[in-house]
């Protein structure tokens, strides 16, 4: 069974740093991308950021800089490192798994099929 749990999300004042991470089990890092998704208060579901064990890996324009995703293979832990916080970084963030296949789009959510039940983040202006 693929799990997908999720932590490290809280209140935070705006500039400040926040990490979350992604603890999974039931599948391999090696053939699924790990992404981070976030979704606003009446806002749509938006991507963030994904790795992948073949380099695609992926940052949306508006966290490029601010945000970096790792993995610990060993852990089987993805960590998403949020630095210079704004709040329009407030929403709840999810983790998401997808098999890799030639054709995978880091950015859309069809391709994720396991996803964490989501954590809160809250930056304070």
């Amino acid at each position: 069974e693929v799990q997908l749990v999720e932590s490290g999300g809280g209140l935070v004042q705006a500039g400040g740093s926040l990490r979350l991470s992604c603890t999974a089990s039931g599948f391999s890092f090696d053939d699924h991308g790990i992404g981070w998704f976030r979704q606003a208060p009446g806002k749509e579901r938006e991507a963030v950021s994904c790795i992948t064990s073949d380099g695609r890996n992926y940052y949306a324009d508006s966290v490029t800089g601010r945000f970096t995703i790792s993995s610990n293979n060993a852990k089987n832990t993805v960590y998403l490192q949020m630095d210079s916080l704004k709040p329009e970084d407030t929403a709840v963030y999810y983790c998401a798994a997808g098999r890799l296949g030639s054709i995978f789009d880091p950015t859309s959510e069809n391709d994720f099929e396991s996803w964490g039940q989501g954590t809160q983040v809250t930056v304070s202006s």
